[in-house]
């Protein structure tokens, strides 16, 4: 598959902080969502992705969404730093990630850095998951609930979850007991953000992210201390309350928040 490398950017989507089972490979990024694997790479103004499963990373990397408008929208905004944001990660796009992959793995991310995050994952893979290879690189595809089941609360903090151990077990227990992750797909991003935060352990912002990076829904905005440092410096805010902060940015892009708080996380962090 061959995409225009302008509004398709592999490493700015890759490294913008949406997903964590990616690394370097050959010239570009083995990437890894489930149990299946992408070569995603960049040469003469293109992004080239290889598969065995084209159809489901067309769908993962949101190829069929024309992200010059969500740019141009971008441009248009009265604050400069969305402005300079949207220059800057131009070829971000939001992924379209399984449900159940990005419940967990942002559980896995509260109050956590991102390299410890990623071999957290890793290493759960490596654990619970199945090997398989791609273009000759093994990889271990993500566990399922049923997975996560067999193992208890001593599992996890021996593998490095501290609290969020007894998260893990709660939460897929209570998939496994009926909560109905796909079921919810069809509630507004009000609702949905209501439902995810009955699970143990889900709270205003891992539920945003799973809503923005799982369910795409791009009327979402996470607020993490990277936005709140934003919010504070580049747009003079004075709101201490996460959630106030979410209402804030989501008033101002609504169906676009998502798209915005992509651009802006990223060029924020990038650049303090």
């Amino acid at each position: 598959m061959i995409y225009e490398s302008e509004f398709f950017s592999i490493k700015d989507t890759l490294e913008c902080g949406q997903i964590f089972r990616f690394k370097p490979f050959k010239s570009g990024y083995l990437v890894l969502s489930g149990d299946k694997a992408c070569y995603a790479y960049e040469r003469s103004g293109k992004t080239i992705i290889e598969s065995d499963d084209e159809e489901y990373f067309d769908k993962f990397f949101d190829a069929k969404t024309d992200y010059s408008v969500i740019f141009d929208f971008a441009k248009k905004s009265e604050f400069d730093v969305v402005r300079r944001s949207a220059d800057f990660g131009k070829g971000i796009r939001i992924l379209r990630q399984n449900v159940e992959e990005t419940l967990y793995s942002f559980i896995i991310s509260q109050n956590n850095n991102i390299p410890r995050i990623k071999n957290t994952i890793e290493r759960t893979c490596a654990l619970l998951g199945r090997k398989k290879s791609f273009l000759g690189e093994e990889y271990f595809t993500f566990p399922t609930t049923e997975d996560f089941l067999k193992k208890d609360e001593n599992f996890y903090k021996e593998n490095g979850y501290g609290y969020r151990s007894g998260y893990m077990t709660a939460v897929s227990k209570a998939i496994a007991d009926g909560f109905d992750l796909t079921g919810i797909s069809s509630c507004n991003t009000s609702e949905l953000k209501k439902k995810l935060i009955t699970l143990k352990g889900v709270g205003p912002k891992v539920a945003d992210c799973v809503s923005l990076f799982g369910y795409h829904k791009t009327d979402s905005f996470p607020v993490d201390t990277w936005i709140e440092k934003l919010y504070r410096e580049d747009f003079n805010g004075t709101l201490t309350d996460r959630n106030k902060i979410t209402d804030y940015f989501q008033s101002l892009f609504g169906e676009n928040s998502g798209y915005i708080q992509q651009y802006v996380f990223y060029y924020k962090r990038s650049n303090s």
